[in-house]
């Protein structure tokens, strides 16, 4: 039977698959005892793209959902402190007990899930599934707008005024270099294997990184995709570190029902377009993210894992540190 500290040390580490902007990975770790705390690191947040953390604080929240689902399935109970301070959120182990199988599916499904930037193909995401991963969104704190046809149309404007805005902004340009192309030998960012050769023609455009990838993404267009927001009713950081939770846990329902996910930043990261996108949402909640749901052709390969910081660089194992 393994210690609280060797439990939550063995959490943090599954944390380290957890999905991030541009796989910045801005987070660290603190096993304490019984207690694991989770810290955000603001020199991996993108300064020009994300200059108040929102996305820093969501791709956090993410990593605090996978520490979460590794405890479940090792069967232990615990409890979550989240401040959104200094430190973001606190974990204390309770007691070991007996895995759930759930649970341990919930983990197997963390582990092989990615962000996948093939293009979509004409099946669309059942019904069924859709709903699945909308009930999961709420489940995880926050809540899922699926949109119709004509504010897809909507946000394919948006993303291209998002976009031209960051190709004339050198700052952001530069910013965007930094994190993308290439092997990523430091273990952030994203290498040639996850960008596409070309960007498919779509009506929603994906991200242009500027690089050309080694990804091959396929010839379909996104017509059958679903495109959603992830909102809430509030706007702080607490707000968006459990956004990252629930983005979370929508890509576990998503991974569950087979449905690719792909996550849209760039209407986030401007306020004009992310207004726009509040605006979309009648006003009701803050936009956290927009996902691409779709079906990907299982001709092409899927995308390589991202690479990952090494474990000392995230996690922190105080050794004499006793229970609280």
């Amino acid at each position: 039977m393994s210690t609280a500290s060797e439990a939550l040390a063995r959490a943090a580490d599954t944390a380290r698959l957890a999905p991030s902007v541009h796989n910045t990975q801005p987070w660290r770790w603190v096993v304490r005892g019984d207690r694991l705390e989770l810290y955000a690191v603001t020199d991996r947040q993108l300064r020009e793209q994300d200059p108040a953390g929102r996305l820093m604080l969501l791709s956090c929240g993410a990593a605090l959902h996978h520490a979460r689902v590794a405890l479940d399935a090792a069967g232990w109970t615990y409890t979550v402190q989240r401040t959104a301070g200094e430190p973001l959120a606190v974990v204390h182990a309770e007691a070991p007990g007996t895995a759930d199988p759930a649970a341990m599916r919930r983990l197997q499904l963390l582990q092989v899930r990615r962000t996948d930037r093939r293009a979509v193909s004409d099946e669309p995401v059942a019904p069924e599934a859709v709903q699945a991963i909308t009930d999961a969104a709420r489940a995880g704190g926050a809540r899922l707008h699926v949109l119709n046809r004509d504010q897809v149309l909507e946000l394919a404007v948006m993303i291209e005024h998002a976009g031209d805005a960051e190709r004339h902004d050198e700052r952001m340009r530069a910013e965007t270099a930094s994190w993308v192309g290439g092997d990523r030998l430091a273990g952030t960012g994203l290498p040639d294997a996850v960008i596409p050769v070309e960007l498919p023609l779509t009506t929603v455009a994906e991200r242009d990184f500027g690089v050309s990838g080694t990804l091959q993404a396929g010839a379909g267009h996104d017509t059958a995709a679903a495109y959603a927001v992830l909102y809430g009713d509030g706007d702080e950081p607490a707000d968006w570190l459990r956004a990252g939770e629930a983005l979370s846990e929508v890509w576990v329902a998503a991974t569950d029902h087979g449905a690719a996910v792909l996550p849209l930043s760039s209407p986030i990261e401007l306020d004009f377009t992310r207004q726009a996108l509040r605006r979309m949402l009648g006003e009701v909640g803050y936009p956290f993210l927009v996902l691409r749901l779709g079906t990907t052709d299982p001709d092409h390969a899927g995308p390589a894992h991202t690479p990952r910081l090494p474990v000392e660089q995230v996690i922190e194992i105080v050794e004499d540190a006793g229970s609280s």
